[in-house]
C-alpha cells in the first residue's frame, strides 16, 4: 500500500507541473486559450507559405503561343552568368501574320516597340510574386498595356521583319520569353505534359472494313 501511495503522489505532482507549464505559456502571450490555440495550430500545420519567389514554374499554360505544336528552332539556354551569352527563351516556328496567342490568363504589362520590334508581354495570374511575366516578339499588338486576356486569347500576330533585323530566325518565327522579376526562366515549363507531348492519334476499326495486314 506504501508503494503504491508514493507512486500516485509523484504522478500528482507530475501532473500539477505539466498544468502549471501550460497555464504559463497560455498567459504569457495576454491571450489566455487562444494562445494555446495559435500555438497548437503552428505545431500543427505549420507557418503559412510565402508567395513562391523562387525559379519554380508552374504548368499553368493552356495553349502554345502559336500554332498547335510549333516546331522550337533554338531552345533555352541559359547563359552562365547575367550578362553572359545565351537564348533567353525559345523560338517556336511561325509565319508573318500568324496570330500570337496567350499561354495562360493575365494581364497586359506592355505592349509596343523594342528595339525596333514589336513586343507583347503579359504578367500570369495566380503565379506568385512578382508573378511570372512571358514575352512574345516580334508581335504586331491587337491589345494593349492593362487588358486582361484569357488564355487563348489572340495578343496580336507575327510580325514581318527586315534581312538582318532584330529577329533570332532567318525564316519567321516567335521569340517566346519567360521572367519573374529580371530573372530569365524557361517558358516552356509553362506548359503541361498534354500539350508538350500530346498522345499519338490512334485509328479506329470502321465498320465493315477490315483491318490492313
Amino acid at each position: 500500500m506504501g508503494g503504491k501511495r508514493r507512486v500516485g503522489v509523484r504522478l500528482g505532482l507530475l501532473l500539477g507541473t505539466v498544468v502549471a507549464l501550460l497555464a504559463s505559456v497560455a498567459w504569457a502571450g495576454g491571450g489566455g486559450a487562444p494562445a494555446l490555440q495559435r500555438a497548437a495550430g503552428q505545431v500543427a500545420l505549420g507557418a503559412p507559405r510565402p508567395a513562391a519567389t523562387d525559379g519554380a514554374v508552374p504548368a499553368v499554360g493552356r495553349f502554345w503561343p502559336v500554332g498547335v505544336r510549333p516546331p522550337v528552332l533554338r531552345g533555352w539556354e541559359p547563359p552562365a552568368t547575367e550578362y553572359g551569352p545565351g537564348h533567353r527563351g525559345v523560338d517556336l516556328a511561325a509565319p508573318p501574320g500568324a496570330p500570337v496567342r496567350a499561354v495562360a490568363a493575365g494581364r497586359v504589362s506592355f505592349a509596343g516597340p523594342v528595339a525596333g520590334r514589336g513586343v507583347v508581354s503579359v504578367e500570369l495570374a495566380g503565379t506568385g510574386a512578382p508573378p511570372l511575366r512571358t514575352t512574345y516578339g516580334p508581335v504586331r499588338p491587337a491589345v494593349g498595356e492593362g487588358d486582361e486576356v484569357d488564355a487563348g486569347e489572340v495578343l496580336g500576330t507575327v510580325e514581318q521583319t527586315a534581312p538582318g533585323g532584330a529577329s533570332h530566325c532567318a525564316t519567321g518565327c516567335l521569340h517566346w520569353g519567360l521572367l519573374r522579376g529580371g530573372a530569365y526562366l524557361n517558358p516552356l515549363l509553362l506548359l503541361p505534359p498534354w500539350l508538350l507531348n500530346p498522345a499519338p492519334p490512334r485509328l479506329l476499326p470502321v465498320l465493315g472494313v477490315p483491318l490492313p495486314t
